[in-house]
C-alpha cells in the first residue's frame, strides 16, 4: 500500500496528523541548527573569553560583542557592562541575565508537548470514527453487512492509531533530546559564570586595593 493510500485509508484525522507532523519538523529543524550552532562555538568562545578577561577586561568586552549571537556572551556582556559594580552585584546581573536567556532556550517547548500531547488523542480519535463506521456498516439481518465497509472502518481505525503514535514519538524523542541541551546549556552557565564572578571579584579587590594605596600615599 502507497503512502498516498494509507493518508486516504486514515480518515479525516490525518489532515490535522499531517500538519502537526509538519510542525514537528520545522521546529525541529530550527532547533537542531540553533544548537548545532551553539554547541559548536560556545565552549571556545567561553573560555577565549575568561582567559582574555584574566588579563584584559576591555578586550573581553570587545570580543563578547564580536560573539553577541552566543547566549553566554549575551549573559557575560550584560554582566561586565556594569562599570565599578561589586561582586554581589555582579553576580545578580549573571542571574538575571541568564533567566532572561531561558526563553530563547527553551523556545517551542510548548509545541514540542503539545503536539505530543494530542496526536496520540487525534490517533484514538480515528480509532473510534473507524469503528462508528464499521458498526454502521455491520448488517445482522439476512445477507449480511458490506465487507468493503467494514474492513475499511477497521483500517482507518488502525492507520489512525499508527499515524498518531509515530507522530508522538517522533516529536518526544526530540523534545527530550532538546530538553537535555538546555540543562546541560544551564550547566554550561553556571560553570564559566561562576569562573567570571572570580575573575570579576580578583579584579574588583585589586582595583579597591590600589586605591586605598593610592589614598594611603597622598595622605602621608
Amino acid at each position: 500500500m502507497s503512502l498516498t493510500e494509507l493518508f486516504s485509508a486514515g480518515g479525516v484525522v490525518m489532515w490535522p496528523l499531517l500538519l502537526f507532523s509538519l510542525c514537528a519538523i520545522t521546529v525541529t529543524v530550527e532547533r537542531s541548527l540553533f544548537w548545532s550552532r551553539i554547541k559548536k562555538q560556545e565552549r571556545r568562545i567561553a573560555k577565549d573569553i575568561l582567559q582574555i578577561y584574566r588579563a584584559n577586561p576591555p578586550a573581553a568586552v570587545a570580543k563578547l560583542k564580536n560573539n553577541i549571537n552566543l547566549p553566554i556572551s549575551r549573559i557575560f556582556l550584560e554582566a561586565l557592562e556594569l562599570e565599578g559594580a561589586s561582586p554581589n552585584q555582579f553576580r545578580l546581573a549573571l542571574e538575571s541575565a541568564t533567566q532572561a536567556e531561558l526563553p530563547s532556550l527553551k523556545r517551542f517547548n510548548t509545541v514540542f508537548e503539545t503536539i505530543v500531547e494530542i496526536a496520540p488523542l487525534l490517533g484514538l480519535l480515528g480509532t473510534i470514527l473507524g469503528l462508528i463506521r464499521s458498526f454502521a456498516s455491520l448488517n445482522l439481518g439476512v445477507g449480511g453487512g458490506n465487507t468493503g465497509l467494514v474492513t475499511g472502518g477497521i483500517s482507518e481505525a488502525l492507520v489512525s492509531t499508527a499515524a498518531g503514535m509515530i507522530v508522538a514519538i517522533f516529536t518526544l524523542l526530540f523534545a527530550n533530546l532538546f530538553r537535555g541541551f538546555v540543562k546541560r546549556q544551564i550547566a554550561l552557565l553556571q560553570e564559566y559564570g561562576g569562573q567570571l564572578e572570580i575573575l570579576h571579584e580578583w579584579h574588583y579587590n585589586a582595583v579597591h586595593e590600589k586605591g586605598k594605596e593610592i589614598a594611603y600615599a597622598s595622605n602621608r
